[in-house]
């Protein structure tokens, strides 16, 4: 059964987020699913590319989803609609 770690995208710095992806690939994990809505989505577009450019050149991207999301709003007085892009990072097959 493979393994899978997801990462939720937030206001930290991309660097944050990068870190916490190599450090589930080193623990075994097959693949890394990242997650962001809103203005988290460009982070989460850089956390992908630093990963694959700069210090996992194996890793691939399997999947790519987007789509739009209900947030609550915090005073209970309803909804509001967020972008959301989901990324599923995993490691190139060796032949």
């Amino acid at each position: 059964m493979p393994h899978e770690s997801a990462i939720l995208i937030g206001k930290k710095p991309p660097m944050n987020y990068v870190l916490a992806c190599l450090t589930s690939f080193h623990e075994g994990a097959e693949e890394v699913v990242i997650k962001a809505r809103g203005r988290s989505i460009t982070t989460a577009v850089d956390v992908v590319e630093i990963v694959r450019r700069k210090f996992m050149p194996s890793a691939v991207v399997k999947e790519i989803k987007i789509g739009t999301e209900e947030v609550p709003l915090r005073e209970g007085t309803g909804t509001k609609r967020a972008s959301s892009i989901m990324i599923r990072l995993g490691k190139k097959r060796e032949a």
